[in-house]
């Protein structure tokens, strides 16, 4: 299998074919040694949600280059930006990229496929994904989709999201079911349009609420938490803010509909090869959550208006949603694995993968990095204590990743 072919089937077809001269080029380069500087590629997704203000702080304020001197292993950090995980998958397959920012659909093809890939902690969670539709269309219901054509990200969150709303709300319903065409939009600027040839999408908060901001014919129905938005009318009431009962079954409950996480990825042979580096990355990751913390959800916002493009008030939204900011830290769970592993059976049901994933699959990807993970815990100062790992009303949570070996709920 080609560099390319792999990225591709990662991604169930989601990049173009790309020619390659010569052999990979690795990313992390140098160091290691006499204290040479270790060159250090990072891709990361600014216009997505959490990750986009944590990333930023630490880019301003160098905190991975100070804490990798701090652990005396100097590194020098290129940062890139990428629209979604489609360029960092092949990239990284290709040696030429050492930290990514990855979703759900590229992490569980990279398990299933064993790609030296590993997750090392939380990138960011509890996005809330929008049934959308214009003011005029009628649809106030996900039983109004009867027959329509619902534009998403085939292959993404939107998609999976669509397929827990249908599933929950409707009794086992799918698109086929229901007579729904669904259409493929590749970006989330265009679902937030809702475009013509469609009559509703499934669009991610922070492209909504950007395009609210300068169209106020679009509109929400309900969302991925379970909740109704302002155009919603059915049996839950009318209007925004009302609970749907039937996400309380679902198999992500008590996160709603659909559970959403983006997780920080590293390449197998980065991890075991600069096992301090890794460590680095998560408490410098750690220090830029607890500073954002101390800020307004408006202040924050702000930091990064270059790529959300929103007014402090909606960019506050967004993170009064992110899990990195309810919890307060960066750690991987139990509860994040086996949240894993509950998207690889929807997915499969729906043919998206080939099988879902077992436990043990799924806590291979997590093993690689516990003990740097649990490192990068101890130098950030043991935060937060053992008692903040238990679940709560809204999230799951469950054992860290360095406690990989009592994950007996994983099976």
């Amino acid at each position: 299998m080609t560099l390319v072919s792999a990225a591709l089937a990662l991604l169930g077809g989601g990049l173009s074919a790309c020619g390659q001269s010569g052999g990979p080029t690795t990313a992390a380069s140098g160091g290691a040694s006499g204290g040479d500087s270790l060159k250090i590629v990072v891709g990361r997704q600014p216009y997505a949600a959490g990750n986009s203000p944590v990333t930023q702080y630490m880019i301003n304020n160098k905190l991975f280059e100070k804490a990798a001197e701090k652990a005396g292993q100097p590194v020098t950090v290129d940062w890139q930006d990428h629209p979604s995980a489609a360029p960092m998958v092949e990239a990284m397959v290709g040696g030429r990229m050492d930290f990514g920012m990855w979703g759900n659909t590229p992490i569980l093809r990279a398990i299933a496929q064993k790609q030296p890939i590993s997750v090392i902690g939380v990138g960011e969670g509890n996005m809330r994904f929008i049934l959308a539709t214009k003011a005029d269309s009628g649809i106030h219901q996900l039983s109004d989709l009867k027959g329509k054509t619902v534009g998403l990200l085939v292959g993404g969150d939107p998609q999976l999201a669509f397929l827990g709303m249908l599933k929950q709300e409707l009794q086992g319903a799918t698109p086929e079911s229901l007579a729904i065409k669904v259409q493929n939009l590749p970006t989330q600027a265009i679902a937030a349009t809702v475009p013509q040839g469609v009559d509703a999408t499934v669009v991610i908060y922070p492209a909504l609420l950007k395009q609210q901001e300068k169209d106020t014919s679009v509109v929400g129905v309900l969302n991925s938490h379970g909740e109704t938005e302002a155009a919603y009318q059915g049996s839950a009431g009318q209007g925004a803010g009302h609970e749907l009962t039937s996400a309380q079954s679902s198999a992500f409950a008590p996160e709603g509909f659909y559970g959403h996480r983006s997780f920080w990825v590293a390449r197998n042979e980065v991890i075991e090869k600069h096992p301090a580096v890794v460590s680095a990355f998560l408490a410098a990751e750690q220090q830029a959550v607890e500073a954002l913390k101390k800020q307004s959800p408006e202040e924050v916002s702000n930091s990064v208006a270059k790529y959300w493009q929103l007014q402090p008030a909606d960019g506050a939204k967004i993170l009064n949603d992110e899990i990195l900011f309810s919890r307060g830290w960066v750690w991987a769970t139990q509860g994040d694995a086996i949240l894993l592993q509950k998207l690889s059976v929807l997915m499969a049901a729906n043919k998206i993968i080939d099988a879902p994933l077992t436990g043990e699959q799924v806590k291979t990807s997590f093993q690689v990095a516990a003990t740097p993970a649990g490192k990068a815990y101890d130098v950030s100062g043991k935060k937060p204590d053992a008692e903040a790992f238990k679940p709560t009303a809204k999230d799951p949570r469950g054992l860290p990743q360095w406690q990989i070996n009592d994950w007996s709920a994983l099976k």
